[in-house]
């Protein structure tokens, strides 16, 4: 790269979604309904998570961190946009786009570990029953949360390090609604390489590695369910792991078709973000309160106080 082009930028420009002002109002009071469920949802799972003792349980530990991780991994976009867009400005500053990458890289990859830990909960819940508690144990699972986090924190931290030795050139758009990785590194003049190769290693050994505990807990699980000689005992049997399925199918399914739009026209690949980035942690809420009992007795009893106190 020519280092003519050079310079210390103070800020980028977001380009985002319609250039229309008239689809703008449309937008933000889109995107501010989306924000608002995904709160008012994931909130609602960890209140009713903590205030039922009965659901103090490995498995509910793990899905209210998962609710936790998904307030924090729409809160690091959603009102950055939507101020955005009140506003009719489309500026971050850098140092404001490299805290927002670093906050986003460290709760999308939470998010890929705790989902591997619910997986290895039903897992041991299914295929040893009998040594559930001795396993699944309140320090294990305490542990399994923090190592996650701090792992997270460790690639999210090694990569905006990275990033801030870049010098960037002239041209400060980023053609998304966030600042993108993948995106911001296009626009260096200085030499990407390092980046590029932590972001096709790390990135796929943390996608790789937890995907495949995924599927070998569910390997073993289907294995053990078929085992089971009765019908009804297969069906309770796998009707605990029907929510889990359905939240992996929908963040996995989410974050590949981000990948494989990564080269396509920005809208479709901003199209993809919105399903990952603000559909799934929106919808998760529903799909375990609607499909498990235990989370939707608990849920009546929350707002059935909440109502008597208003």
């Amino acid at each position: 790269m020519e280092t003519g082009n050079q310079t210390r930028v103070s800020y980028f420009i977001l380009l985002g979604f319609s250039q229309d002002s008239e689809h703008q109002p449309i937008l933000f009071c889109l995107f501010l309904s989306m924000y608002l469920i995904t709160v008012l949802g994931n909130m609602l799972i960890i209140l009713a998570i903590t205030s039922d003792s009965h659901l103090h349980t490995p498995m509910y530990f793990f899905l209210s961190n998962l609710s936790l991780a998904d307030i924090c991994f729409t809160s690091t976009t959603i009102p950055k946009m939507l101020v955005n867009i009140q506003t009719q400005s489309k500026a971050i500053t850098y140092a404001g786009c490299i805290t927002q990458m670093c906050f986003f890289m460290v709760f999308g990859v939470m998010d890929t570990f705790l989902l591997t830990m619910m997986a290895y909960d039903r897992f041991v819940a299914i295929c040893h029953p009998l040594h559930y508690t001795l396993i699944m144990n309140p320090r294990l699972c305490g542990l399994l949360v923090l190592m996650s986090f701090f792992i997270s924190v460790t690639y999210s931290l090694t990569q905006s390090l990275l990033t801030l030795r870049l010098s960037f050139c002239t041209n400060r758009e980023i053609s998304h609604f966030y600042c993108e990785l993948a995106q911001a590194l296009t626009l260096a003049c200085s030499d990407t390489l390092i980046n590029h190769i932590l972001i096709y290693m790390i990135t796929g050994l943390l996608g790789i590695v937890p995907f495949s505990g995924i599927l070998f807990s569910y390997i073993q699980i289907v294995s053990s369910i078929l085992r089971i000689p009765s019908a009804d005992g297969k069906y309770k049997a796998f009707s605990t792991c029907g929510s889990h399925l359905s939240t992996v199918s929908l963040f996995y399914g989410t974050g590949l078709g981000v990948y494989l739009s990564s080269d396509a026209p920005s809208w479709r690949g901003m199209i993809a973000s919105v399903m990952y980035t603000m559909v799934t942690p929106m919808l998760n809420p529903f799909i375990y309160s609607l499909r498990n009992r235990d989370i939707k007795r608990a849920l009546q009893k929350v707002l059935g106080k909440m109502f008597h106190v208003l």
